[in-house]
């Protein structure tokens, strides 16, 4: 049987030059500044061969060619070979950014969430805004599904255990300790508060859970992206 596009792994260019632009995994990938790259961003902060993503039996991995800038997962320096989950952010150098989706079908129906407040969601480019100004870089996968979830369930308050099976999956969540959640909130936190110090978005409740605390916006602010 013939495999349809939609259902190979995809990059979707997000913040940079390429941006929107999809590129399916049906074969390795290499990107870099050269136009005989398969994905070729015309930017001197990327080097000639930059970096490989290459789809196998066991996944999809990402290795750095020795580039000069870098490249990053979730933020993370690649420094060996990476196996990318569904969901991971790609950074090239510091111009331009892919997320990684196992398949089209795991595109979200909803590009946008326009729910009332300073904090705004796009679920298509993991994208996050407070009060117009965007987090950067993207948050993690980890941090967007936790965001997300609370985002839709925007003043209620949500257990820590559907918390953890939104982020980790269920069939990983039995592994996963309170620590480890306090820890992944803690970073949620410190990457919005880099954007907005004045408010504190995510509150605990002690022996219930966390929710959302979603001010309206401030006057004289956007709720768009700059």
């Amino acid at each position: 049987m013939t495999k349809h596009v939609e259902d190979h792994p995809l990059l979707i260019a997000q913040t940079g030059p390429l941006k929107g632009q999809r590129y399916p995994l049906d074969r390795a990938l290499v990107i870099g500044r050269e136009p005989d790259c398969q994905v070729t961003i015309p930017d001197r902060q990327v080097s000639r061969y930059h970096a490989r993503i290459s789809p196998a039996a066991s996944g999809v991995t990402l290795e750095d060619l020795g580039s000069k800038n870098g490249t990053h997962c979730n933020g993370e320096n690649v420094s060996e070979v990476v196996v990318l989950k569904d969901g991971d952010m790609v950074q090239i150098a510091l111009i331009q950014s892919f997320l990684f989706l196992t398949s089209d079908a795991t595109l979200p129906l909803t590009e946008e969430l326009t729910l009332p407040g300073r904090l705004r969601l796009d679920t298509r480019s993991r994208g996050v805004w407070l009060n117009g100004e965007a987090i950067e870089p993207p948050l993690s996968a980890l941090q967007f599904h936790v965001l997300h979830l609370l985002y839709e369930k925007s003043g209620q308050v949500v257990e820590r255990h559907e918390l953890v099976g939104d982020a980790w999956g269920k069939a990983e969540a039995v592994g996963v300790s309170d620590e480890a959640l306090d820890a992944l909130l803690r970073r949620l936190r410190d990457r919005i508060a880099s954007v907005d110090p004045t408010h504190n978005y995510i509150v605990t409740l002690r022996g219930h859970g966390v929710r959302l605390d979603n001010p309206p916006v401030e006057q004289g602010g956007g709720n768009g992206e700059k």
